[in-house]
């Protein structure tokens, strides 16, 4: 009897300390998750700034047709920003054709689907038909380079992992 007392205050001892190891990574992830929207808010303020938006978005559309490489595509943009992509398009197909040589490129802005209006900003790409997607939106880099960076902002925010064992 008294070892199944013993063995129900092990038990009980494990199953706090795992709900407080539980509800500290909870908070830290509810932290860095708070500093990825900051980050995001920053971004969309970036945008308001023409000179630099307009920038950032040739560069997206030249990227999102270097990744594409295809001779029809189609893109999407927000609402507000269709007139400025319009002035774009001229300036990343020349890039494109400069780069890779080819002279057959279609690029046709989506008139009727814009991506959200509350969006930091950036462009869509699709090809073929549809089948194809490349989304070079404000939010999908800030979120391919955050998780790229985890490590490192979680390292600064915490200090080290003792528990890791590769550090790649």
């Amino acid at each position: 009897k008294e070892k199944q007392i013993e063995l129900q205050r092990k038990i009980q001892h494990s199953n706090l300390a795992n709900a407080s190891r539980l509800s500290i990574l909870k908070a830290r992830d509810d932290y860095v998750q708070a500093l990825k929207e900051e980050a995001r808010k920053q971004l969309s303020i970036l945008t308001q700034d023409r000179s630099k938006y307009q920038t950032i978005l040739s560069n997206l559309i030249a990227q999102g047709l270097f990744l594409l490489m295809e001779k029809e595509i189609n893109l999407r943009c927000r609402r507000n920003d269709y007139e400025l992509v319009q002035q774009l398009i001229p300036d990343a197909i020349q890039r494109y054709k400069q780069e890779l040589k080819q002279n057959d490129i279609k690029v046709t802005i989506d008139d009727k689907n814009f991506l959200a209006e509350d969006s930091a900003g950036g462009v869509e790409l699709y090809a073929m038909g549809g089948k194809i997607k490349v989304s070079n939106t404000i939010e999908a880099r800030l979120a391919m380079i955050f998780n790229q960076i985890l490590p490192e902002i979680r390292e600064k925010l915490f200090g080290v992992n003792q528990n890791r064992k590769y550090h790649d």
